[in-house]
């Protein structure tokens, strides 16, 4: 939406957007220096800082990208055979004695660490009642529709997408699980941050100007527009809106109001504070997937850059930007 809104222009900095095909590639393009800053789920910047799964690269952020945004969608098959939540889907996997399959769309990320917690607060060993993959986002509702997965975490609009396929409904969303959760950040290495000092600090003010925007109710239609086209999200926008809106169709006839699915920049979202940190590498540790051997919290703070967020947003108009007529057709 920074693009859309020519607010790289507007802060004077020249941005090419890849798509890429997975978190995975994400995280060794940034490592090898073949992108220069990425969106990225939280939990991959404090795992490639520490090495986990991979080199170890250094690497920040300056801006927390939303919170919330996330849900666990379970598949039709599951309703048909009389799961409706948590309790009944522990029933149903002890009556078959068999786990069930889970997608996750990267293994250090609030989707992993989201689908662990709520497993765990229903009573699953995710050892033995559940079998977590990886899978990329935009596969999810297919996997699902064809048997591979009994459902997923993933952000929207794959949750959307599996609803309105009648593949699958959602049974919870990150906003209930974790409230005021940190999702996104952009990730960037730290040699970067240190030589494109001015570079970066614009980058920065340019997404915080374009979260607020994003925030704005009434352009949230426009927002979903511009995702929709070629080359970003690779969904409709009517796939898109649903986690836009005020309301949220879990599927199966349960439709309820549903303010926050996604925040971008109120309750203080975009700032990379110490709590946002602290929250991210104690998920990670506390559910399993990494220990506090590997994430140190002293280090693990130290890569959410406050300072540098205060300087980019003082390049910033403190006011959400009005909703255009038409966004801008820029490639």
């Amino acid at each position: 939406m920074a693009r859309e809104l020519g607010l790289f222009e507007k802060h004077g900095i020249d941005v090419e957007l890849t798509r890429e095909l997975g978190w995975a590639t994400i995280r060794a393009k940034i490592t090898h220096g073949e992108l220069d800053a990425a969106h990225a789920p939280a939990g991959m910047l404090l795992a490639t800082a520490a090495g986990l799964g991979g080199v170890s690269t250094e690497c920040l952020t300056g801006i927390v990208l939303n919170l919330h945004g996330n849900a666990i969608t379970l598949s039709q098959r599951l309703w048909n055979a009389g799961v409706r939540d948590g309790a009944t889907l522990r029933a149903y996997v002890h009556r078959r004695k068999r786990p069930v399959t889970l997608g996750t769309v990267y293994q250090w990320s609030s989707h992993s660490v989201l689908l662990r917690l709520w497993l765990k607060r229903h009573g699953f060993d995710c050892e033995n009642d559940a079998r977590v993959v990886v899978v990329p986002p935009s596969q999810m509702a297919a996997h699902l529709r064809a048997g591979h997965l009994d459902g997923f975490c993933a952000g929207e609009p794959w949750n959307s997408l599996a609803v309105m396929s009648r593949a699958g409904w959602v049974v919870a969303r990150s906003a209930e699980l974790a409230p005021l959760h940190p999702e996104k950040v952009l990730m960037v290495r730290g040699d970067f941050a240190e030589r494109h000092d001015d570079q970066h600090t614009a980058l920065i003010a340019a997404i915080l100007e374009a979260a607020r925007f994003c925030d704005e109710p009434a352009n949230r239609g426009a927002v979903a527009e511009g995702l929709a086209r070629p080359g970003c999200v690779g969904a409709d926008a009517d796939a898109i809106q649903q986690g836009m809106r005020a309301v949220y169709d879990f599927g199966n006839g349960r439709v309820e109001p549903c303010q926050g699915f996604n925040i971008f920049a109120r309750e203080n979202a975009s700032e990379p504070d110490e709590r946002k940190a602290v929250w991210v590498a104690q998920s990670l540790v506390s559910s399993g997937l990494a220990t506090a051997e590997q994430l140190p919290m002293e280090q693990c703070v130290k890569t959410f850059r406050s300072d540098i967020f205060a300087r980019a947003a003082a390049l910033t108009h403190p006011e959400p930007l009005p909703a255009p007529g038409l966004i801008s057709n820029a490639a």
